[in-house]
């Protein structure tokens, strides 16, 4: 039981690690600048902002839009390759894990409030508002909304990321006076989305991850065959129903242990009173099943 109470605490510090790892770069928030150096030219798995004073890599999602259509093909292979490759190995562990504004909205739900909501009317058909977001903003708009030389630009970034204000907009604004004056409409239409994101994420258990985050919709396209997932033993799972009781993103683990919706935060292994859920790579937990069934 120990073991699984400092379940929940690895992944925290996990979380906060990898956060502070990817955005390291102090020089930039003390001066307000966006450090370019050699790491920029690597994405990194979460939803990390480019133009975050500190983020020492490159955002998949910023960096598929800036490649879409554009003639360095070979970039743009690099970029939907890393996004294949992370995907077959992970699916939405990164989002669990990984994901700095994911770890953002983990702790606004724990500030108290008096009613927490975990499902309401249209939830079910707002999670498919991620894809389209995905397929809108992230690849049509780049790809045919286009500047006088042809190039398009980085729609969802510009116009809806919340992660990229939070973390990006409102430091370099901040840290730069001479670009106060230049702050207009999009700016302040981008601090409204990043203040109603972090407001309903007290309410609900992360609202960008479930209807909005393209990066969540990409890696959720994997989830049924990634290397890294849920596995259930059936032969221990006795049908308790604590599983899906315990799911904030609204997966029941024994019916669908590869929903798109599981982050892979590993909660319902952690409540499980049969050790029947396992968090792991399918190797690992194959083994685990056949001692387990040679003990029998």
């Amino acid at each position: 039981m120990g073991e699984k109470k400092g379940f929940r605490h690895l992944r925290i510090f996990v979380q906060t690690a990898w956060t502070f790892l990817t955005n390291c770069y102090a020089v930039g928030f003390a001066e307000g600048k966006i450090y370019t150096g050699p790491l920029k030219h690597i994405c990194f798995p979460g939803l990390n902002c480019y133009s975050c004073p500190g983020a020492v890599g490159a955002c998949p999602i910023g960096s598929l839009q800036a490649v879409m259509g554009s003639w360095k093909f070979s970039i743009s292979l690099y970029v939907g390759g890393f996004l294949m490759v992370i995907g077959a190995l992970m699916g939405r562990f990164v989002c669990g894990w990984l994901c700095p504004f994911g770890l953002v909205q983990d702790l606004c739900h724990k500030i108290p409030f008096f009613k927490k909501i975990n499902r309401f009317p249209g939830d079910r058909i707002l999670r498919y508002l991620k894809y389209i977001i995905l397929l809108v903003f992230v690849i049509l708009m780049p790809l045919f909304v286009v500047d006088i030389v042809g190039q398009g630009g980085p729609a969802f970034c510009k116009y809806i990321c919340p992660s990229g204000t939070l973390t990006g907009s409102i430091p370099l604004v901040f840290k730069n006076p001479g670009l106060q004056p230049m702050v207009g409409f999009l700016f302040r239409w981008k601090v409204a989305i990043l203040l109603v994101t972090l407001l309903a994420a007290i309410i609900i258990y992360r609202p960008f991850c479930k209807y909005i985050c393209p990066l969540g919709a990409a890696y959720a396209l994997f989830n049924r065959v990634s290397f890294g997932g849920l596995w259930v033993d059936k032969e221990k799972c006795v049908n308790c129903g604590a599983c899906s009781k315990v799911c904030k993103m609204g997966v029941d683990p024994l019916k669908m242990p590869g929903s798109a919706e599981c982050i892979r935060c590993g909660e319902c292994a952690r409540v499980c009173p049969k050790d029947a859920i396992h968090l792991g790579f399918r190797f690992r937990v194959k083994k685990e099943k056949i001692s387990v069934l040679k003990k029998e």
